[in-house]
């Protein structure tokens, strides 16, 4: 089985969160709880995959939060050009997710059939629904569509030799997890499905949800998907750089040799 490094690329933060940002019926909703934001590079070899592309200093604009560095920067000390990235696992269509396909041109995208629709399909005349999508973000998926560079996928799927990718919906309706082989074992990029560690260890559901119960069950298949509790890494977590090393830069962490620091994460109180 081909095995992969994996890193996470912080690009923003955001630190002006409480816990009822993050947490739906929890007691100390006022709390402070920030939020890191990344992508993650898959490198195998020659081959290079993306994990989603965040978004862009225009978007950071729109939505009035500012990011800390342009993620096609980002991607640099890892020697990931916008035109060399020809594979792109986009694990959902939310805006700080796929707020920067137009940056990777050359990109063939692996999205989930059902994200597609739901972005495009009459759950968009909900305000509360679209609020995380960016309409240009969706044209530009479509628009990669009719060029013959998306691959569409239908629950799990493989994209290459040890990645394969697994449809929980939940935070939204074609969300996808990333399963990447790694000299640990199997790794779960959670993506949305598990923002942070908690979400997970105490089975609390983040707010922005389309179905409460693909996101409970996605908790369970995320746990069954990887080799170890270590192992499955959540999509917003600042726990994640405490975690794991640093890579060739100070705001990239390699994660495929696990977690180099503990306990787990097991009782948040």
């Amino acid at each position: 089985m081909r095995q992969w490094q994996v890193y996470a690329v912080k690009y923003a933060d955001r630190n002006a969160r409480t816990r009822a940002d993050s947490f739906l019926f929890d007691a100390a909703h006022d709390a402070p709880h920030p939020m890191d934001y990344f992508m993650w590079v898959l490198h195998s070899g020659d081959r290079t995959i993306l994990v989603d592309t965040g978004y862009d200093e225009d978007e950071a604009k729109a939505r009035g939060r500012p990011i800390l560095m342009n993620p096609a920067a980002a991607l640099a000390p890892l020697g990931v050009t916008p035109q060399s990235v020809t594979e792109l696992i986009v694990t959902h269509l939310h805006y700080d997710h796929a707020g920067g396909l137009h940056h990777f041109p050359n990109a063939r995208l692996h999205l989930q059939a059902a994200e597609m629709a739901y972005a495009t399909g009459p759950c968009m005349c909900h305000d509360t629904l679209k609020m995380p999508f960016t309409a240009d973000h969706v044209c530009e998926a479509i628009k990669r569509l009719y060029s013959g560079k998306v691959q569409f996928h239908d629950g799990d799927a493989q994209v290459a030799e040890g990645v394969t990718v697994h449809r929980i919906g939940g935070h939204s309706r074609g969300l996808q997890a990333v399963r990447v082989m790694t000299q640990s074992g199997w790794m779960v990029l959670a993506s949305d499905a598990a923002h942070f560690y908690e979400n997970i260890t105490a089975r609390k559901p983040f707010p922005i949800v389309v179905d409460l119960q693909d996101m409970l069950d996605g908790f369970e298949t995320l746990e069954r998907l990887a080799s170890a509790p270590g192992l499955l890494v959540p999509g917003h977590d600042p726990l994640v750089r405490d975690y794991f090393p640093r890579g060739p830069a100070d705001h990239i962490s390699r994660l495929d040799a696990g977690p180099s620091a503990g306990p787990w994460p097991t009782d948040f109180g």
